[in-house]
């Protein structure tokens, strides 16, 4: 058997201590089957997920039910944090070093090369926005 890639098949950290297997990714709609499939756990519910990334995201992102982990595995970034006060925070991340996105603080990354991450999100009520 072949074990399963993270960028390709996340994991679903849920009540009861349950790690669940998730179906492959398959692009942002893969985000509403998500929440149907595991809506039960509420906010307790974590997404474990991998991304890599070739340039800076062109979007902001909130999670305003819990804390997201930012973990840096390969290359670099630089996550920018936007707190409900207005004050913009830079986080520069290599490997091994991670970044906590407080609940309700908008954040987005800037990428000069390549860079992976593993993201450990409290996704209910995610809001997105234009950069």
């Amino acid at each position: 058997m072949t074990a399963p890639r993270l960028e390709e098949r996340f994991i679903h950290l849920g009540l009861g201590a349950r790690a669940v297997e998730q179906p492959p990714f398959a692009g942002m709609e893969w985000y509403e089957g998500y929440g149907a499939r595991h809506a039960g756990d509420g906010a307790e519910g974590r997404l474990v997920s991998q991304y890599t990334f070739d340039e800076s995201w062109t979007s902001w992102e909130m999670h305003p039910a819990g804390d997201e982990v930012v973990i840096c595995t390969a290359g670099s970034l630089v996550l920018v944090q936007e707190f409900p006060d207005g004050r913009l925070v830079e986080v520069p991340l290599g490997p091994g070093e991670y970044a906590i996105n407080p609940p309700g603080v908008w954040h987005t990354a800037d990428v000069a090369g390549s860079a992976t991450a593993i993201f450990i999100t409290a996704g209910e009520g995610t809001e997105h926005r234009p950069r």
